[in-house]
Formats: C-alpha cells, structure tokens, sequence
C-alpha cells in the first residue's frame, strides 16, 4: 500500500512539472548557484541562513538586477552543494535548495521541513490582456496553510482561496470587504512560516489558490523573475528576516506618537490657531496639526499643483507654524504629485521636463476629480529635484512633517511613460520612490531631522524610507471600524508597522457619537493617533459635545500616559522589525482556531487588545493565550491563560489585558511630546504565579535625533523578574550609550496581583517604606545615575 500511494505522489508531482524545462549543468559563482538549463538560466543567490533568492532569466533576455524592495547586503553564508544521478541539493545551515534533475523541480526547505516548491515555475503565454498577464510564477501549496500578505485588503485574515490584483488603487468609502486597495504588496506569508516575495515592481496578480489545486501563483505583465524565500523559526523571526531583507523603518520622532487635529480641512490661519487654542484651553494632549489642500488653494478642484501657500487665506505661515512651534505643536502639510494646467506651477514644471510624458514626449495629460493634470515624474532625476527643492522651501519655513495624497497613483494612464519606464512598470511603486525622494531630501539637507512621511500607497520596503501608511477613505461607520484591524495587523507582518486608519471614520457624514468613542478608544493601541474626517464631520475631540469631548479626552490622556511603552515598541521596530500589533497566532502558531482571527490582538508583547466594532455591545468573547495569566487593566481582575471568556464591556474603554510577568512603563499625563520626561516615571509590574522569571525594558532618547541608537545617543533600561514561592526579585539596570548623558530618576514601582501585605520590602539591601491599595503595592525607587537597583519582595 505504501508503494502505490508513494508511486501516486511521485507521478502527481512528475504531471505538476514543466515537462519542457530540462536540467543541462550547474556552477556555482560567488556563493550563487548557476543552473543551465534548456529554456534559460536560474540564479539562486543566499542572503544569509534563512533567505535565498531565485532569478530565472529566460533564454534571450537581458539580466535586470535592479530591485526597489532589497536593500539588504547578501552575508557570507557557509553554503555546500551535493549532486547525485537525478538531484542537486544546495544548503545550509538553515534554508536550503533542492533541485530536481528530471523532472526538472526546486523545492525549498528549512532545517530538512518542506516549505514550498515550483510547480511549473516559470511561464509566458501569449496574451496582451490585463486580466491574464504573460508572465507567471507557479508554486506548489501544501492543502492545510493559510495564507496572508499581498498588501492592504480586507478579506478575512486568511487570503488564501483569493485571486488579488497588485494595481494600487484607492477604494472611497469601503467596510467590510475591499479586495484591492492602496498598498498591493507582492508578498506571500504562510501559517508554515515562511514567506516568498517576488521582487518586480510591476503590475501583476497574486492567486492564493483560486482554483483550489494547491497552487500559488505569481502574475506579471513584465519585468524580473526574481523572487526570494524566507525563513523563520517564529513568526516574530520571519517578519524580522524580511524587513532585515527589505530595511528596517526609521525610529519615528517621538511626537508621532502623540495626538493629531486633522480634518479635512482647516481654510485659514486663524482656523488652525483657533484650533489648537481649543485644546490647550481643554487641556487635550496635541503634538500636531495637518493641513488638508486649503493651505494652497480656496476650492478642492483646479487649485492642485500650486504647493504654496494661498496668501489670502495664510498671510503669514511662517508666523503661524512658529507660533504652532512655541505651543509645542508641529504643522504637517498635504501634497500629491498632480500639477494641475490650472495651476500656478504648471509652465514651469512644463518647461523644466519634470512630468511624465506621451509617447511623443510631451507631457501627458489628462483628466480627474481635481482638474486637468499632469503627474511629476518621481523617477526623472529632473523631476526628484524639482519636486524636493518644493518641500525643501517648506521645510526652511518650519513645517514639520508630510502628508503624501494621492500616491497611487490615483490615476495613472497606461499610456503614459516615465524615465522608468512605462505607467503599469511603474504604478506600483510610484509612492514608494516618492517617499524614498523625500527621505534622501532629509537625509542630504536636513540630516539633524527625523521625517514625518504619511503616505496612502507603497510597495514592498517603502517602511525603509519612513513612510507612515493609513488604511485609505474608510467609510465613517461600524463596517469601517470592523476592517482596521485587520489591515494593520496584516501590514504589519509585512513591515508596514504603522498602518494606522483615520480614527473616527473618513467617507460620510454619518454621526454616531458611540461609533467615534469606540473608534478612538481602539486607536490609543494602534500605531498613529489621528482622528480625520470630511468636512461635514468634526473630527477633533475639541469639537464634540460635552460628554464625548470627556470620554476621548481620557483615552488620549491614557495615549500619552502610555508613551515610554509604545516608543519603546518603536525602538524594537527599529531595531528588530517587529509589529507593534501583532496577531494572536504570534503567540501560538499551531492553534488553527488563530489563523484567520483579528477579533483581538497584541499590542507590542506585553497588551492584549479586543476592540468594540459593533454598536450596543455589553458583552464579548476573549481568548486568553497561552503561557501566561492575563490581568484587565482597568480593574486588575486575572484571568487564566489558555481559556476563552465572556467579558463584561465598559463604555468608558475597550477591552484590555496585560500579560502576567510584564513590566509597562507609563508616566502621568503631558499636554504635548515636548514635555516628556522620565525623571519621575511610574513602572507598573504584573505579578504572575505562573510566570516566576520575566523580562521587560525602557528605550529612551531625546526623540529628535535620526540613528540615535546607531550613535550611542540612547539609554535602556532593563528590568527583570525572579519570584519564588517567598520572595519577589526585581532588577533594575541600564544601558548608557556612548554619546548619552543619563539622569537620575525617580521611580514609584507598582507591583500588581499581590494577594497579601508583603512583611519586608528592600531595595539595594535596604528596607523602605510601601504602600498597598488592594491588590497594588507602591515602592518607591530612587534610580541613580550609573547604579544598578535591586528590590525584594519578602511574601
């Protein structure tokens, strides 16, 4: 019986394969693999232990090794070949390659596991529609994974079953269901964890499994046959071997962090100083202010392009952003990349060659929502300087951060062409070059400034250059809501870490004061807190009723109140790749009841998050994982790992867990980021019976500087945790950078869960007073500059 189904196997696999493709001989040149054979070359080059790349380059085609996404250096990784009568085998450590003879199969593996394989690998068919590309990528699936990736979407966290167009394109006003957005990322990720991005920029489809044949299948209309495959040995390892391939995002400034005054959109000076002079005056926290497309025209059609100032309506922006400035406020200016003939920089962007042209070489013109227009070409040398040297004017005038509209692009003709290359080879990663121009703009001319780059559309590798995506014009209701958190859970695997929505709803004059509180209450443990809206619809807290203006103040309160955590969690982006949100299977990977759920979420490591998307809910189900106990944060109540429960739900905030053995940082609340300060800082610590050794830590720098990791201009604060049945052991230490002039500190450490009054606390051997309110015990802790602290907690 064993013979039969393995002669089944084998003939299922031989019928899978190109039957044309013929193996002819191999080389191995640098450390990459050269195989010969009878329709092409296939090139499979690794860059370190877990990711290797594979380009085939058909016979008569020209080698194209310019990729938009890689910006990883290839390690010198120990990689031996093999050859017996019908295999060659290339391997490591770790991934390795399998290559079938006859017939001719590549097959990847991980530490001897099967992850995925080529079926017919690569195919051209003739065809010149859009809807069935010339050039695919077909792969062998496993029946049992799950699939996730291919940019923003909202399907189900699962997307296998799917066909996905990769066309950037805006979605107005979507719920529950988009099936192409802003963000179309060549990038599949599997629940065997392992993920295989097909590094070419052009327009294309990805099926994960349409027919229901166990096949994955990459489609182009042209470009490189490159992808490459990688590894993990958790899910927090595959997402940081592929943002290490495609870079890591920027340490964003502090500020970021903050809260936003957004709408669409504030018509004059005095609009945006009256502003921000009614949250100061309610002493709502505010770190900065956007200005929609009225900051360069008086009408949302035929003023697009101008990129200056609309001088009636801002006498003096530069009094005003310093004003801002002084108030701690930081102002952030719209753009989009479409000059309009109507606007006041349209000759000159003609005359200078800076857009994209027809075939004749003229510009190319055309129309949309905003005017007749013409679109900067991103990729012309010409068309990088010009465009910048507008930004670089700005920046000169002190504004302190971008918003990038538009970026799809929203409309982008095919038969226009770039220096790149034709509009469908470029659409893609449009806003991606766009937001790479702006950071090597900061980095030449204002290398002291780290960028704000808010962004609608990108491309694999575009967190590398800063870029802060949103989730689009999401419809203002609770079919909106019900979408974000998969969105920003699924970019956040994909290194897109601060996908973030317009809290509150965009599209739509729909009011529902429940909907709104709820929607912020949940953007206090996602990436970016912006409340954004039309202009039929108040945004701003400021400009709600009473009893909303309350509710939402406490929840930005609680934001800041939050920030040594959650600029910590920027840090570990930075410095690892890792989400800030992050999907329950992170944490147990092999329970299939996870694998298509974002009902709730962790924030960071150490939150576990259940936001309310639907109206009147008293009640919901929560799944405590496993591993640890879980303690509610606004009442201390633990609940046991590993169980499901039905939860009580306040109006005044959303469900919140904190994970048992975690240390949170918080301070009190400030009016602005340019008030923090851990000289007095509070440290909250959840004791857990079930978890006696624990780890946690602190990120800090002065918020301003770019690299200041990489120059020693940090400090960290390392906390641990030992407990027996007796005694609680707690360490305090810290990590001074080189460049880095640390402070003492004052710190109340608050220990959470302990059942009885402790008969002696000490610090440094030392007994010191405590404080116990319930289940809560207060030790006060002097932190000295330079000086480890030790604290027992005698039971």
């Amino acid at each position: 019986m064993k013979k039969i189904i393995l002669f089944l196997l084998i003939s299922s696999l031989s019928f899978a394969q190109n039957a044309n493709r013929k193996f002819e001989s191999y080389k191995v040149v640098q450390n990459t693999l050269e195989i010969k054979t009878s329709d092409g070359q296939y090139f499979i080059k690794p860059y370190s232990d877990k990711i290797i790349e594979t380009t085939f380059l058909p016979t008569g085609e020209k080698s194209n090794s310019n990729s938009h996404a890689v910006v990883l250096t290839p390690e010198k990784t120990a990689f031996k070949v093999k050859q017996t009568q019908n295999e060659l085998v290339y391997s490591s450590n770790g991934i390795s390659v399998s290559i079938a003879k006859s017939p001719f199969q590549i097959t990847y593996l991980y530490k001897n596991k099967e992850l995925i394989s080529e079926k017919n690998g690569y195919v051209k068919r003739n065809t010149n529609s859009k809807e069935q590309p010339q050039e695919t990528l077909e792969f062998n699936v496993d029946a049992s994974e799950a699939f996730y990736g291919a940019g923003a979407r909202a399907l189900g966290m699962n997307r296998r079953g799917n066909r996905l167009e990769l066309y950037n394109q805006a979605d107005y006003g979507y719920g529950t269901h988009s099936k192409k957005m802003n963000f179309s990322i060549p990038l599949v990720m599997s629940s065997k964890i392992y993920a295989v991005h097909f590094d070419n920029g052009a327009i294309g489809w990805l099926d994960l499994d349409s027919k229901k044949d166990n096949t994955l299948v990459y489609e182009t209309i042209s470009g490189r046959k490159t992808y490459q495959v990688i590894a993990g040995d958790s899910w927090v390892g595959l997402t940081s071997n592929y943002t290490a391939l495609t870079g890591r995002q920027p340490l964003i400034p502090r500020w970021v962090l903050g809260n936003f005054s957004s709408r669409f959109g504030y018509h004059s000076q005095e609009e945006v100083t009256k502003t921000i002079d009614k949250y100061l005056k309610d002493e709502i926290p505010v770190d900065a202010i956007i200005l929609d497309l009225y900051w360069f025209g008086k009408t949302v059609t035929g003023t697009m392009g101008n990129l200056d100032w609309d001088k009636d309506n801002f006498s003096d922006p530069k009094k005003m952003i310093s004003d801002l400035n002084g108030k701690g406020v930081k102002t952030v200016l719209i753009t989009e990349p479409f000059i309009l003939t109507t606007s006041s920089r349209w000759q000159d962007a003609v005359d200078k060659k800076v857009l994209a042209t027809d075939n004749a070489g003229n510009p190319f013109k055309y129309d949309f929502f905003f005017g007749n227009t013409g679109l900067v070409d991103v990729f012309k040398p010409e068309g990088k300087t010009w465009f910048w040297n507008i930004y670089k004017n700005l920046i000169n005038q002190g504004v302190g951060g971008w918003w990038g509209d538009l970026g799809e692009p929203e409309v982008f003709p095919s038969a226009s062409f770039t220096a790149q290359g034709k509009a469908d080879e470029v659409h893609n990663i449009y806003g991606h070059t766009w937001a790479k121009m702006i950071d090597e703009g900061y980095a030449k001319d204002f290398p002291n400034v780290r960028p704000f780059i808010l962004m609608r559309a990108g491309y694999s590798g575009s967190q590398h250059y800063g870029m802060i995506p949103w989730s689009g014009d999401v419809s203002r209701s609770w079919e909106g809501l019900q979408s974000q958190p998969e969105i920003a859970l699924q970019m956040g695997m994909q290194g897109m870490a601060y996908m973030h929505s317009d809290l509150g709803g965009f599209a739509g004059d729909y009011f529902d004061n429940e909907l709104y509180v709820r929607w912020l209450q949940y953007g206090v443990f996602q990436p970016v807190y912006r409340p954004h809206a039309q202009e039929d619809v108040a945004s701003e807290p400021v400009n709600k009723d009473i009893l909303t203006k309350a509710k939402v103040k406490k929840q930005i309160e609680l934001r800041y109140q939050m920030l040594p955590y959650n600029y910590t969690l920027a840090f570990e982006n930075n410095n690892k790749g890792l989400p800030l949100m992050r999907p329950l299977f992170f944490e147990e990977p092999t329970n299939e009841r996870l694998l298509n759920s974002c009902d709730s979420y962790l924030w960071g490591n150490d939150f576990l998050v259940t936001p309310i998307t639907k109206a009147g809910v008293t009640n919901t189900t929560v799944y405590f994982p496993k591993g640890n106990n879980w303690f509610d944060f606004y009442t201390g109540q633990k609940h046991e790992a590993g169980n499901t429960e039905n939860i009580a739900v306040s109006a005044d905030n959303i469900p919140v867990f904190v994970r048992g053995g975690s240390f949170v940082p918080m301070i009190k609340t400030i009016q602005n980021t340019t008030k923090y300060s851990l000289a007095n800082f509070d440290l909250h610590f959840y004791f857990d019976e079930k978890t006696m050794s624990s780890s946690g830590k602190l990120y800090n720098d002065d918020g301003l500087t770019p690299n200041a990791f990489e120059k020693g201009a940090y400090e960290i604060l390392n906390f641990s945790n030992n407990a027996s049945a007796k005694v609680i052991t707690l360490k305090i230490t810290t990590t001074v950078g080189k460049a880095f002039v640390s402070a003492d500190k004052n710190v109340t450490l608050l220990v959470h869960n302990i059942s009885s009054k402790p008969t002696k606390v000490t610090v440094n051997g030392v007994n010191v007073d405590f404080k116990t309110n319930a289940s809560t015990l207060e030790i006060p802790v002097a932190l000295k500059k330079g000086l480890d602290n030790e604290i027992k907690i005698q039971l």
